[in-house]
């Protein structure tokens, strides 16, 4: 057997090298490249091997381990899990940064490699710079922070453990019902020990993604339960677009006279100009979708995984005497809520659907239905998205400003905050590919590096990422990589001086006003600095500007559609306003005793409505 002699590092980055993905009959590198940042437990062994592969496997640097991390799952999502990146790291601090980003593809199904470095498997010079002990166990080390959110864990303590650990990585990165970050801890000591691999296990791999097929007689059930309704609607999530299914929903939709409701990583399924699309679905849905989700007597959730601000926390479409029908690839996902399985591929799942409901049809008074309320909610986004004239916009109406002027071929990202559920109701999509935002994890941070992760992979669209002021001070710093890499991005820095969204919940549930919007914090005798996020972003590489005004906010995205590097737009919101049409209850606990008025009542009106929850 022909063997090739390297360190284990040098083997890892030869296999990720040849490994290749097949769509839509074109061969590609699965492994776009891998986001580093050196130190010492990854540089010597892990460092020195990238350098070698650095035409077939290109190493791109990083300014933070979270948010490069973020940027490579991003990647992978605007590939619809096609293709993805690894991040490495150091031990210590630089590992457990990147744990945040390991728990936000957790929960969004999104695949990752991540390389952080181990201390010395031989605990020779224990305990290591960076090093944490553990007394009563020597074998722990701060990598085993990633075993919770990791969908595959393995700690590397021989060369040759990776012949068997990596192909079980990948199969993870790319099995559609367990896709999730797998994580290779790898003590820096075993990175620099050689082997004698087989020549073998480095011949180019071509991987095609696999699309189980449902099941006949749980095909027949929800054959027979969606022929048996009259107003159905379909609940439309991500794994649509994980599965290249969004042409099938629209025949499907098309063909059977179905409204379509879509989640936030299902929106941009079908483009809002559909006649079946209704918009948004459950806490942060549209007047329109949530009104038909009400009225429906059977719900058919294709690629989702119901969370609560879908389900509007088990209260909007939940009821005993109505069928839920739930296509999903995840046999776990399927089975949630009581539902009437069926486990399979979104798209095939589609299909197969659809011949068996031949020409079987809703009837005409719920397909008008679905243009009456359509035609209602497009009157309710044009009136809040609508420029008032103030010195200090809405949210609504900066969405309406930049949506206006993003063409066909742009990408809005965002993530955690107030901006997601305003996205989510008024963010009018072009289709597939137009909309990005992570709110599986909802984490703060994500935008920027997301935003840059979306344009490795989609360089032909403009890439439109809005983000308010908190986010933008948690992580900016790949902006600079933004510029460093000629990856330019548009940025919309919302500033309404603090965290607007928790504001406005803290509100809602009777809470005073404390430690949220700046005003409302501990502070020096001056109070908060006000940041000039133009000036910062000028000072990371970027051409920036503060506005003030919707006006002055839309000849700026002229000029940013026109610039060649990174733009960064600024201007002040005011952070009490969102929009109060739409949306449905969202379960947050209030507490049961205060000496506060505003949260008796607010306690009150939560145990009125969790007693409209199934469960």
């Amino acid at each position: 057997m022909k063997t090739l002699r390297l360190t284990m590092a040098q083997a890892l980055v030869k296999y990720l090298a040849a490994q290749r993905i097949e769509h839509d009959g074109a061969e590609m590198p699965l492994f776009e490249g891998v986001f580093a940042i050196f130190g010492h437990g990854n540089v010597a062994g892990l460092g020195e091997a990238l350098y070698h592969v650095r035409e077939e496997l290109p190493t791109f640097r990083g300014h933070n381990e979270q948010t490069m991390a973020h940027a490579a799952i991003a990647f992978a999502k605007a590939h619809g899990r096609r293709r993805m990146m690894a991040a490495t790291s150091s031990i210590g601090p630089g590992a457990t940064n990147m744990v945040t980003a390991a728990g936000l593809a957790h929960a969004n199904r999104l695949p990752i490699l991540l390389l952080p470095g181990d201390t010395f498997a031989t605990r020779a010079p224990d305990p290591v710079l960076q090093q944490v002990e553990h007394f009563g166990d020597p074998s722990v080390t701060v990598n085993d922070c990633f075993r919770p959110v990791s969908r595959y864990f393995d700690r590397i303590t021989r060369p040759e453990q990776l012949l068997t650990s990596l192909p079980q990585a990948l199969a993870t990165l790319l099995d559609p019902e367990h896709c999730g970050p797998a994580t290779l801890a790898l003590p820096q000591d075993v990175q620099t020990f050689a082997y004698d691999y087989p020549a073998h296990f480095f011949k180019p791999q071509v991987h095609r993604l696999r699309r189980p097929q449902p099941e006949t007689r749980e095909l027949d059930d929800a054959i027979s339960a969606l022929a048996r309704s009259e107003r159905p609607l379909i609940v439309a999530g991500g794994g649509v677009h994980y599965a290249g299914a969004c042409e099938a929903l629209d025949a499907f939709a098309r063909t059977h006279g179905i409204p379509v409701a879509e989640t936030q990583a299902g929106k941009g399924a079908l483009a809002d100009d559909h006649p079946c699309a209704v918009g948004a679905i459950g806490v942060t849905g549209s007047a329109a979708a949530n009104h038909l989700a009400e009225q429906a007597d059977l719900i058919l959730a294709v690629g989702t995984r119901l969370q609560d601000f879908t389900t509007g926390s088990r209260a909007l479409f939940e009821r005993d005497d109505r069928p839920l029908v739930a296509l999903n690839v995840g046999r776990i996902d399927s089975l949630k809520h009581g539902a009437l399985p069926l486990t399979a591929d979104a798209r095939d799942g589609l299909t197969q659907l659809s011949s068996g409901l031949g020409e079987w049809r809703t009837g005409e008074e719920w397909r008008d239905r679905i243009g009456r309320v359509k035609r209602d909610w497009a009157e309710v986004v044009a009136r809040v998205t609508a420029d008032k004239g103030r010195e200090r916009p809405t949210d609504a109406q900066v969405i309406g400003a930049v949506n206006r002027q993003a063409g066909g071929d742009s990408t809005v990202v965002c993530a955690a905050g107030g901006l997601p559920g305003e996205l989510h109701k008024l963010w009018q999509c072009s289709g597939p590919g137009s909309y990005h935002v992570e709110y599986g994890f909802s984490c703060m941070g994500y935008e920027i590096a997301g935003g840059l992760g979306v344009k490795m992979a989609r360089p032909e669209r403009e890439v439109i990422v809005m983000v308010g002021d908190g986010s933008y001070l948690m992580h900016n710093s790949e902006l600079a990589t933004s510029v460093m890499l000629g990856h330019k991005l548009t940025v919309v820095v919302l500033d309404n001086r603090g965290f607007g969204c928790i504001n406005r919940l803290q509100q809602a549930t009777g809470g005073a006003g404390f430690n949220n919007l700046l005003e409302d914090c501990h502070t020096a005798p001056g109070g908060a600095p006000k940041t000039d996020f133009a000036a910062h972003a000028r000072a990371l590489g970027c051409e920036a500007e503060h506005v003030s005004g919707i006006d002055a906010l839309e000849k700026a995205l002229t000029r940013a559609r026109a610039a060649t590097t990174t733009y960064v737009i600024a201007l002040d919101t005011d952070p009490l306003p969102s929009t109060a049409e739409g949306g449905a209850w969202w379960d947050v606990a209030v507490p049961e005793v205060s000496e506060r008025a505003p949260v008796q009542q607010a306690y009150q009106n939560y145990l009125a409505a969790k007693r409209t929850q199934t469960r």
